[in-house]
Formats: C-alpha cells, sequence, structure tokens
C-alpha cells in the first residue's frame, strides 16, 4: 500500500484575497457579504456561541459527482452539535459544473467561491461556504506521497477536496469515504472554531511547534499532520475494529479551549 501523508493546509492570512473580485463586499441581492471575508478563526466565537447567531446555515456546494455522502454529512452535524449550542443548523446543497482544472489553487477556489455562493450572514443567521472539488490542491506531489485533502481560507469558507479523499479512502477494504471525509470535514471546521489559538486561545499551551495552529496531542483531530498508510490509516484501521468507528476526535484540551470561548 503507497504512504501517503496527508498534509492539511491552513491558511491564517485575514483578506487573502484583496486582490480577487472580493473587494466588492455587497452583492446584486444588496447583501453585506463583509463579515464572511474575514481571517480565518475571526468568527469562532460567532460560530460556537449562541449569542449573536441562532442559525447556522452551511452551504455545502459540490462538483457534479462528488457529493459528500450523507453519512458524513450526519457525522457532521452531530459534530456541531456536541460543540456548539446553535439551536438551527441547516445544510442546503448546490451542484456546479466542474471548473475542469487538474489542480485547484487557493485563489482559484476563492475566486470560485465569488462567483458560485449565494449565502451570507443575514440577521441570526451565519452562513459557512464549504465547496467539494473534483481537482486536487495545486500543492500536492504524489511523488512524495503528500496530498492535500482540505484547507480554510476565511472564516466562513472551506475546501473539501473529494476527489483527493475518495481515492485514499478506496486503498483501504476497512475504512470507507466517509471515514475520510469525516475526519477531513471536522478537521478543517476545527480551525473555523478557533483551534489551535486561531481565534480561540489557548487555556493551557498544546500547540505543536512543527505544525502552526495545529494540536500537540497524539491521536487529537486538530494533529498538524496524518499518515494513510503504514501510519494513520493502520490507526483508523484498528480503531474502527476495536471501537467501531474511525474518525479521530478533539481531545481534551481542545474541548476545552472551545468551551471557554462559548462553545460546549
Amino acid at each position: 500500500m503507497k504512504k501517503f501523508r496527508i498534509l492539511i493546509i491552513l491558511l491564517t492570512i485575514g483578506l487573502f484575497l484583496n486582490c480577487s473580485k472580493d473587494s466588492d463586499d455587497t452583492p446584486t441581492g444588496g447583501i453585506d457579504k463583509s463579515a464572511n471575508l474575514l481571517a480565518t478563526g475571526a468568527s469562532a466565537n460567532d460560530i460556537l456561541s449562541n449569542t449573536k447567531f441562532t442559525t447556522l446555515l452551511i452551504e455545502a456546494a459540490y462538483v457534479d459527482g462528488f457529493r459528500p455522502t450523507t453519512e458524513t454529512m450526519n457525522n457532521f452535524e452531530v459534530y456541531l452539535r456536541n460543540r456548539t449550542f446553535k439551536e438551527n443548523i441547516q445544510v442546503i446543497y448546490r451542484q456546479l459544473p466542474s471548473p475542469n482544472e487538474e489542480t485547484l489553487t487557493l485563489q482559484e477556489i476563492a475566486n470560485l467561491e465569488s462567483e458560485n455562493r449565494t449565502e451570507y450572514n443575514e440577521g441570526e443567521t451565519l452562513a459557512i461556504y464549504i465547496y467539494f472539488a473534483d481537482a486536487p490542491s495545486d500543492s500536492d506531489n504524489e511523488d512524495e506521497g503528500i496530498v492535500t485533502l482540505g484547507a480554510v481560507y476565511r472564516n466562513t469558507s472551506m475546501v473539501i477536496h473529494e476527489g483527493v479523499v475518495r481515492k485514499l479512502a478506496n486503498q483501504s477494504s476497512l475504512i470507507t469515504v466517509s471515514d475520510v471525509e469525516t475526519s477531513t470535514l471536522n478537521h478543517e471546521f476545527g480551525h473555523l472554531f478557533g483551534l489551535v489559538d486561531l481565534g480561540t486561545e489557548m487555556v493551557n499551551p498544546h500547540e505543536d511547534p512543527d505544525f502552526e495552529n495545529h494540536c500537540d496531542v497524539s491521536g487529537c483531530l486538530m494533529r498538524g499532520e496524518l499518515q494513510f498508510g503504514g501510519g494513520m490509516m493502520s490507526i483508523l484501521e484498528k480503531s474502527k475494529i476495536s471501537k467501531g468507528a474511525a474518525v479521530p476526535t478533539l481531545d481534551a484540551e481542545c474541548i476545552l479551549d472551545l468551551q471557554n470561548n462559548g462553545g460546549r
């Protein structure tokens, strides 16, 4: 089995797209979208608590043929309800045509969001945009076994490289597409929660010195590097057999951080 190192890309630059078309903060419909164009982690408390926003609206945009599994999205909703105080969580799906690119940069992904995103913060509703892409990241290097499953690039924006997720999952007879999807989706959303020290301050030090904004606790969902192959894939497979689930969870330190910033 070929060993893949999953590099979870995290972009922490605030308005990293200030040279893109997003300089127009007000779309045709008159909705101010500036609150959705902030730095990663800037909306952590708003997502976790129920003070300002009571509804969390997830816009799941996917390339035709790359829709996330129902099991994954059910797992994701459970994750959100376990860690936030949101009373109302809604998911809407939008099928999109493929951009027909061999690879995608984060700038290209952000440009696609600008063209296709329809939901923004309004009233007591906080909107999140998740793009399930068919193309891999331009930073992948399969010769070295480095692939990217997901990335966050704004306070309410993230991408899941669904094509890569499925390719990895298909290498194991025990690990399902949903296992890898759920692990990736939950990890990336952990950064929107502000983990680790990215809008949600650490109660106790647990940031990995080798992976900025990631956890140093073994087995935590927020580790900066996952091994699917001789490493993490084996761990997931053993976990699947012994516990009936193969998705990493947040460790006690990460949960404590979230509770300290308005989460459960």
